[in-house]
């Protein structure tokens, strides 16, 4: 037995939130440690302590070792727990937990590292009699090597990255010719990603459906299996939305799963909570794929079907106690669906986001749970992943589920960025996901550019906007007054006051003007057309208006003049007054000045100085938010000026090349 008191963890964000609102409830202390970017973060607010462990890239703090066992020495910590992400996979750091006398919350290095490794763990899944899919695991990684290996395997197939996951360093290939290219690619994401360029193959297994078993193991020799997740809708081979059960899933099939998945485990002598992934075909036929040495993003739709605390287990049996259930008493009961909320913008091909938390309003209701590590008003940091909640449902069935999570999504608001919440919400409304026959190609055949593009808002919302902006301007203007009573908003010795407002959405112009009246009524008129509104109620972000007499209720955010998010039924939108801002001239120079997106990592510059480009030509590769990003030109022309270089950190917005248009 290794009792403990104290529970380090080693991690940030909603993960850190969930471990600690586990240990805290049975009575640990918990610490929490944070980069500079973190100061204000709600992690570090619910610990009961919190040591500052670095700047904020992720190399400087949450991925030194020595910081986090600094800081677990500093506070008297008895334990770690890692969490998902950034340490949670590194033999190196559960090596060195166990050297500094602390509990590592999760199996040993042993199994971290050979699990970590795709071509090992498949190599040892094939000498357990765990079915693979056909491919190549071997040492030799020359070129000429994996070509030999492809036209025995043949196309398509998929080039991966045999160490660390999230879909980088994996690439379809879909002839021969693409080979080449595929290789050179992934590799070089993987060595910038995981710091191996090794890489394997495998055969493509057309339209799969991703499943996954939840699998405990204790220090008694007891490996127990807590049911399925399907994750087959995924986006560039990340997960988007994952459920438990999979709706498909029979009996049989879960038996022979479940069976292969524990011997996974038991074959590696495994310890604690983990998660073996399989490729299910349509024959049924069913295919290793890697194990997560880890808690999932998704283990919480597995606890909502077993009833189950899984942090809870993670810290009994790393205290060297028994699971205390045997695979007879785990019951499934009723479905669970999660999907994960990031900052991002859909129409820009997911680009992600960051800027300050306007407004955070999580929902509340029956079944429905909401894992975040975010608050209003703090920042979405470009260094760090750009999820900033899960937002989970549950149903005795999975319709309810399905609806319960729609509702739970469009109840649940987040201003200040773009976040792809309407997309969750078009995901879950498809006739495939609804009827449970999503795979992995899901989101490539149902969503097109198109569907993607961000929504133009109707005039009437345009004129809600417009009343809501022109509300807080007045009320602005009235505070920055002396002497002037309430009772003057809205009123002019002139006569009826009328202010103008433009929207623009893709190059088209919506023209309104405002006109108020001293009952409390606005007159909003655009092209010829006239609506109506009152304002029943009003607060700093919610408001219940009539427009032309039918009751709307929305909720909103002005972060600064001239600007307004507006949410109504659970859309989002973002409207601009472009008539409170000059033109830059930097807008004007069509797109001659090429700046970073975002904060980030400059990993490759392609062109210099008198460089001929397209539009389209790769210009650099900038690495953020654990992503890569091809920057790309927007014109044709020459490069002028090359004003940032390789390996280099760049702020957003900061001039990258320059180009003179042909």
């Amino acid at each position: 037995m290794r009792k403990f008191k104290s529970i380090l963890i080693a991690n940030r964000g909603e993960i850190a939130v969930r471990i600690m609102s586990t240990a805290q409830s049975l009575g640990y202390k918990t610490i929490a440690v944070y980069s500079e970017a973190d100061a204000e973060a709600p992690h570090v607010e619910m610990a009961d302590d919190a040591v500052l462990i670095g700047p904020a890239p992720v190399g400087e703090s949450y991925l030194d070792m020595a910081k986090i066992l600094d800081a677990a020495k500093t506070t008297d910590a008895d334990a770690i727990h890692p969490g998902y992400g950034f340490l949670a996979e590194n033999a190196d750091f559960a090596k060195a937990c166990e050297k500094a006398g602390l509990v590592f919350i999760g199996p040993n290095a042993d199994a971290i590292h050979l699990m970590g490794n795709k071509a090992e763990a498949k190599r040892r899944m094939i000498a357990s009699s765990v079915p693979c899919v056909p491919g190549y695991e071997g040492e030799d990684q020359s070129d000429s090597a994996m070509k030999k290996a492809a036209d025995g395997i043949g196309f398509p197939l998929m080039v991966k990255a045999a160490a660390g996951g999230g879909g980088r360093g994996m690439r379809l290939v879909e002839k021969a010719s693409d080979l080449d290219g595929a290789l050179e690619s992934a590799r070089s994401e993987a060595l910038n990603a995981f710091g191996s360029g090794e890489l394997i193959l495998e055969k493509a297994i057309i339209e799969p459906r991703h499943v996954e078993l939840q699998v405990f193991a204790d220090s008694q020799g007891n490996v127990i299996h807590l049911g399925e997740r399907d994750c087959s809708v995924q986006r560039r081979h990340q997960k988007v939305v994952e459920e438990a059960p999979c709706p498909v899933m029979t009996e049989d099939l879960r038996a022979k799963m479940g069976a292969a998945a524990v011997e996974a485990a038991r074959s590696i002598d495994y310890l604690g909570a983990g998660t073996v992934e399989f490729l299910l075909d349509k024959d049924g036929e069913f295919y290793f794929l890697e194990m997560n040495t880890r808690l999932q993003v998704e283990h919480p739709v597995t606890e909502l079907i077993t009833g189950l605390d899984l942090v809870a287990l993670q810290i009994k049996v790393a205290e060297g106690r028994p699971l205390g259930l045997g695979q007879e008493d785990v019951n499934l009961t009723g479905h669970a669906i999660e999907v994960r909320l990031y900052a991002e913008d859909p129409s820009q091909d997911f680009l992600p986001v960051t800027g300050k938390i306007e407004y955070w309003s999580p929902a509340d209701g029956p079944g429905v749970r909401i894992d975040s590590g975010v608050r209003t008003g703090i920042e979405i940091s470009p260094f760090y992943d750009p999820m900033v909640a899960k937002v989970i449902a549950y149903g005795d069935d999975r319709e309810t589920a399905r609806h319960r999570l729609v509702q739970a999504l469009k109840e649940t608001v987040l201003f200040g960025t773009r976040t792809n919440k309407s997309f969750l919400v078009d995901i879950l409304g498809r006739e495939a996901f609804a009827e449970g026959q999503a795979t992995t190609a899901f989101i490539e055949r149902e969503f097109s550019d198109a569907d993607l593009a961000q929504e133009a808002p109707d005039k009437q919302t345009a004129a809600l906007a417009a009343v809501l902006q022109y509300r807080r301007e007045c009320e602005q203007s009235l505070e920055s007054s002396l002497n002037v009573s309430d009772e003057l908003l809205n009123w002019s010795s002139g006569g009826r006051l009328t202010t103008r407002f433009l929207y623009e959405f893709a190059g088209e112009e919506i023209d309104l003007v405002v006109s108020p009246d001293r009952s409390g009524q606005y007159v909003v008129k655009s092209s010829g057309e006239e609506q109506v509104i009152d304002i029943l109620s009003y607060s700093r972000n919610s408001a219940r208006l009539t427009v032309n007499g039918r009751r709307i209720s929305v909720l909103y955010s002005i972060p600064t003049a001239g600007i307004i998010d507006l949410e109504i039924a659970g859309r989002n939108h973002h409207f601009r007054n472009s008539l409170a801002f000059a033109a830059s001239a930097e807008e004007a120079a069509g797109g001659g000045r090429v700046v970073a997106p975002m904060h980030g990592s400059l990993l490759e510059v392609f062109v210099k100085p008198g460089d001929e480009v397209e539009v389209g030509s790769r210009l650099a590769v900038l690495e953020a938010m654990k992503m890569q990003h091809d920057i790309l030109a927007e014109i044709d022309g020459t490069v002028n000026e090359v004003a940032a270089k390789a390996g280099t950190q760049v702020a957003a917005d900061e001039l990258l090349v320059e180009i003179e248009a042909a």
